[in-house]
């Protein structure tokens, strides 16, 4: 049996479980209301909805729009138009998905499928206490902050993750608000200033999400262990997985995952080279 933060899941439960999320995504084009779910797993609604959310981590409908996000992704890198895509991802309207997901793809629908076709990125670097720091936004928010030693690498590998995005360095635009975050996180890297809380642009999946949300609520001068993570997000088995969005986690600093270290005490796993880690710990007295 699996030990959750507010109750024990049993094996039965979580195949019950297992056994629903398929039946949601083999309908997930179509409503379906608390009730009738209940219904198919022979629960209440409110016990199903207490249930579904302590194993799986999300509640009925979240899963089904995460699914549906899923296939829409996958859709838009298809030959189907974007239209079609949307429709056949079981969103009702394509207003709805434009209001609902984009913060969720990081760009409109349209621009993911043209790998950032058509959308506009402000640039700028600049050296700090912790090495050389580009950061990058969108018309919505800061979608890239990185760590490195050589600007040409690192404006390469923004370039890289928007192949077909337009990057442009200097302050027209969104580049002006861009200078004054870039001053604002080098005046926190030099001590001078809490952590800014800046607008994101972020791109992942629901649990991805979840997880650099609680990232975001630790404080200065303190870490956490994956496993710690992985049971305040409530899923306490899910230790790899969160691994792996710390480390899918492309914005520096202001989704702090260099604060989540070992069970051991070790500095383990960090994109942007561990003496930074340290060093960034070090900076913020954690260590």
């Amino acid at each position: 049996m699996m030990k959750h933060k507010n109750a024990t899941v049993t094996e039965a439960e979580t195949r019950l479980m297992a056994a629903l999320c398929r039946y949601i995504e083999q309908h997930s084009d179509a409503a379906l209301p608390l009730a009738e779910l209940a219904a198919q797993a022979h629960l209440s609604p409110t016990h199903l909805q207490r249930r579904f959310k302590a194993v799986v981590g999300l509640s009925p409908r979240q899963y089904q729009e995460a699914f549906r996000l899923k296939t829409l992704k996958k859709n838009l890198k298809g030959k189907v138009g974007v239209t079609g895509a949307i429709y056949d991802a079981g969103f009702g309207s394509s207003s709805r998905v434009y209001g609902q997901v984009n913060s969720r793809l990081g760009m409109t629908p349209g621009q993911y499928r043209r790998h950032g076709a058509g959308l506009d990125i402000y640039y700028a670097t600049a050296k700090t206490p912790v090495g050389l720091l580009l950061m990058a936004a969108t018309e919505r928010g800061i979608c890239a902050v990185e760590l490195g030693d050589d600007a040409a690498m690192l404006v390469d590998g923004l370039q890289s993750e928007f192949p077909a995005a337009t990057l442009h360095k200097g302050a027209k635009g969104t580049g002006a608000e861009l200078k004054q975050w870039m001053a604002a996180l080098n005046e926190y890297l030099q001590g001078r200033s809490a952590l800014p809380k800046l607008p994101l642009d972020i791109q992942g999946t629901a649990f991805q999400a979840q997880v650099w949300r609680y990232l975001q609520t630790i404080p200065m001068g303190k870490t956490r262990s994956y496993t710690d993570v992985a049971k305040a997000v409530g899923k306490p088995d899910a230790v790899r997985a969160v691994a792996t969005a710390c480390a899918r986690n492309k914005i520096a600093l202001l989704i702090p995952c260099h604060r989540v270290i070992s069970s051991s005490g070790k500095l383990a796993g960090y994109r942007w080279s561990l003496p930074r880690k340290k060093q960034l710990l070090e900076l913020e007295g954690a260590i």
